[in-house]
């Protein structure tokens, strides 16, 4: 799925419509990243999740004991 890059006019237009206060020299930055995060959010929607289980049903049990029970990054 492909989205077309919002432009800085557009970030600031729905910047105002929400009440934000968006000053001009944020507007590049705050544009890069919210494209970003559409662009994350497209490839996050085509993927395919038809027979992935919900993650409440996930069992980790068998991890606990293999060292694999840290939650560390």
């Amino acid at each position: 799925m492909t989205t077309t890059d919002l432009s800085p006019q557009e970030v600031a237009r729905r910047a105002l419509r929400a009440g934000i206060p968006l000053e001009a020299e944020r507007l590049d930055l705050v544009t890069a990243t919210a494209n970003h995060i559409r662009r994350v959010i497209g490839t996050l929607r085509a993927l395919d999740l038809d027979e992935t289980a919900p993650a409440a049903v996930y069992d980790a049990a068998h991890l606990v004991g293999e060292g694999r029970n840290d939650a560390a990054v």
